[in-house]
């Protein structure tokens, strides 16, 4: 199954730059690496990212990171998948911008 991360750009240029990341601050205040699943993202970008532009969405597979994964109750008491160590870009099956359309942010096609 794909997760799915959202950075900011300066958080995205990071993790090209260094390889790892603890991700944003409040991933590092809570200390795990915040994910979705593809039926979270939007709630996720409307909550905690809206009007932002410069965002890149990543997509990890979830069966690759699932000794450092736990699946926790969140948002709406859903169950959100937490990275407990930095991400890497090993973990990354792809990346690309999230587009800022007229309905707002566009995460075209995902899975």
């Amino acid at each position: 199954m794909l997760i799915y991360k959202i950075l900011r750009e300066s958080e995205w240029a990071e993790l090209s730059a260094k390889g790892t990341s603890p991700g944003a601050p409040v991933d590092i205040t809570d200390g795990f690496v915040h994910f979705s699943t593809a039926a979270q993202l939007p709630g996720t970008l409307a909550k905690h990212f809206a009007n932002e532009i410069g965002l890149t969405l990543l997509a990890c597979d979830s069966l690759a990171m699932e000794a450092d994964l736990k699946w926790e109750p969140s948002r709406g008491g859903d169950l959100f998948p937490h990275l407990y160590r930095p991400l890497a870009s090993s973990d990354i099956l792809w990346a690309r911008p999230i587009e800022d359309g007229p309905d707002g942010h566009e995460i075209g096609p995902l899975e």
